[in-house]
């Protein structure tokens, strides 16, 4: 079973910024890119569980805050030499209302 999630609207969220939400026991970060699309992944570094939401928002990539690891925000994956992934979820924005939403 899916969920859509209200998350904001994206004139809320800077470019290069993060919304956090919470769903039952998962923390999403929502990011908004420099051309204006929307990404979102759990809410946590696979190294040593650093809010990805704080980090720095590079292209499609965020840098996590703790120790620079870096994470595609499209795909989840970690940049190599590091490894791991974190959990993606499908985004999308009502073009005509601006509100941006999460599918769980």
């Amino acid at each position: 079973m899916t969920t859509k999630l209200y998350v904001a609207n994206l004139s809320d969220i800077d470019v290069k910024g993060s919304r956090k939400i919470k769903y039952n026991d998962i923390e999403i970060a929502v990011f908004r890119l420099t051309d204006d699309s929307v990404l979102a992944v759990e809410n946590r570094c696979p190294h040593k569980n650093g809010q990805l939401s704080e980090g720095m928002v590079c292209g499609t990539t965020v840098h996590c805050p703790l120790h620079d690891w870096k994470i595609d925000l499209r795909s989840g994956q970690v940049q190599e030499p590091d490894d791991g992934c974190v959990t993606t979820f499908e985004t999308e924005i009502d073009r005509e209302s601006g509100s941006i939403y999460v599918t769980v």
